[in-house]
């Protein structure tokens, strides 16, 4: 997905499409806590869940999640995997990226009355709330 220029055409549903599966893999805590300890190098789900704190099987749930994604990749060695990053450097400037909007935005996303620390769902469009600081400055 590109940010389209005054010359081009906006990106086709499909291209959003993907986009926002590809925000929705990174939209939980947890699963961003592995990507940023496979950062620093392969772990396995053991290395893992001793890092993290969270159970075998939910480290091995969100593994799973992260390698069908395209983000991970897992190996053998002996009778475990062993887990990385498939494209690191592009991974890094997306969450660098993320956290420069957050600094320039104030984090004000975690306030959001629809995705906001907090919320529990993933409202339809006819669903999302009116955000209580549309219409002022921030």
């Amino acid at each position: 997905m590109t940010i389209p220029t005054a010359a081009e055409s906006a990106p086709d549903g499909g291209d959003l499409q993907v986009a926002a599966a590809l925000f929705h893999s990174l939209s939980d805590p947890s699963r961003l806590a592995i990507l940023q300890h496979l950062i620093f190098g392969e772990h396995r789900v053991r290395d893992l869940t001793e890092h993290l704190g969270l159970a075998q099987s939910t480290v091995s749930a969100h593994l799973a999640c992260l390698r069908e994604c395209g983000l991970v990749a897992s190996r053998p060695q002996g009778r475990a995997s062993v887990f990385s990053l498939v494209s690191a450097p592009e991974l890094l400037a997306v969450l660098a990226a993320a956290e420069r909007l957050l600094a320039t935005t104030g984090q004000g996303v975690a306030l959001c009355p629809n995705y906001g620390v907090g919320t529990t769902t993933n409202p339809a469009p006819e669903e999302l709330k009116v955000h209580a600081t549309v219409g002022t400055d921030r």
